[in-house]
């Protein structure tokens, strides 16, 4: 008798897949748990962010479900940004392997309403790691003269990535501009908003 579970730890994002999926002799082969993905080579960055991330999580690589890890490479151009963002499953090691990047994580709210968020930041070069824990926004900015390329690990299977800006200003439906326009205490300002919500917000995962 097949024990079957339904089981839900990614948020509503994913559902781990049955074990026996991956059981069977005609589905007892490597390509659950292998990717050749080329991770050595570097990318091609297309976006105006001028960075580029190839996500390998339980979606591309089937072996990592439940497995509680997930990895990722980075490609920076010259001033190439990762956008401040937070994974939102899942806390991240980062690691250079060559240039040299700008790395800042800002904290959660403080006790007092009226003290600022304390705000991390360092200059990291080739072998340098920085840690950003689960829910903490942080970004990476090239500021040396040379491309830049990371890899980043994570301590779950799918961390997700939430991109501050284009969450925000991005959403399908918009939020109504007077919400946010109150949340950045632009005061009547609903145009600035608006004009930020018309552009074009794109993404630099996979």
């Amino acid at each position: 008798m097949i024990l079957k579970l339904q089981v839900n730890i990614c948020g509503g994002a994913c559902s781990i897949r049955e074990w026996k999926d991956m059981q069977g002799p005609e589905k007892r082969d490597s390509r659950h748990f292998y990717y050749a993905g080329g991770l050595n080579e570097s990318r091609q960055v297309t976006n105006p962010l001028g960075s580029k991330i190839t996500l390998v999580y339980d979606e591309i690589l089937s072996g990592l479900n439940t497995q509680g890890v997930a990895i990722a490479r980075l490609d920076y151009d010259l001033e190439g940004l990762n956008p401040p963002h937070q994974h939102p499953r899942g806390s991240e090691i980062f690691l250079v392997l060559e240039g040299t990047l700008y790395a800042g994580l800002i904290n959660s709210n403080p006790a007092d309403p009226n003290d600022k968020n304390p705000f991390f930041a360092k200059i990291l070069n080739a072998g340098d790691i920085f840690v950003f824990p689960r829910g903490m926004i942080h970004f990476q900015y090239n500021v040396g003269k040379t491309k830049a390329v990371a890899i980043a690990a994570f301590n779950s299977q799918n961390p997700g990535v939430m991109t501050i800006a284009k969450s925000i200003f991005g959403s399908e439906p918009p939020v109504p501009p007077h919400i946010l326009a109150k949340a950045f205490q632009l005061g009547d300002d609903d145009k600035l908003v608006e004009h930020l919500q018309s552009l074009t917000w794109t993404g630099n995962v996979n």
